[in-house]
């Protein structure tokens, strides 16, 4: 499987992320950056969440039919024409980093898919994964941690 590259210029991958993309901040997406997007990728998806919460995998951001060519996800930003995702919120949006205690691991994860996803907005983590069964034709993760002060 080809290798996605996803980073962010608002921390290093297994750095901490600022707290102004967290409930204690703004609640904003930051800024993300997509390389190496394989031939053949018709969109992307991303999924963002936290497997350190007391009640389990806890899900803060899920967007899909991100345009093949997008390079940049700007801060308080979507690419147009993508669809956001339910959230363990309830939310369609992002939802920042904010924890209980201690500190979580955060994870960006996004696909290369060989379609365009049928989902309606608002679909969760689980619909999303279902849908891309068998289209996943590359990954890349980027982790940032958070702790509350």
């Amino acid at each position: 499987m080809n290798s996605l590259q996803l980073n962010s210029s608002a921390f290093a991958n297994g750095g901490a992320i600022p707290s102004r993309y967290t409930c204690d901040g703004d609640d904003s997406n930051p800024p993300l950056v997509i390389d190496r997007v394989p031939m053949g990728t018709k969109s992307l998806a991303l999924i963002m969440d936290d497997p350190d919460a007391p009640v389990g995998l806890w899900v803060h951001w899920v967007v899909w039919n991100i345009p093949p060519q997008t390079r940049q996800i700007g801060e308080k930003s979507l690419p147009a024409g993508a669809l956001q995702g339910r959230n363990s919120w309830g939310r369609t949006s992002y939802g920042g980093p904010c924890p209980p205690s201690g500190t979580h691991r955060y994870f960006f994860k996004l696909y290369a898919l060989d379609t365009i996803l049928t989902l309606g907005a608002g679909s969760t983590k689980t619909d999303l994964e279902k849908a891309m069964e068998g289209h996943v034709i590359g990954k890349g993760e980027l982790m940032g941690t958070y702790k509350r002060r």
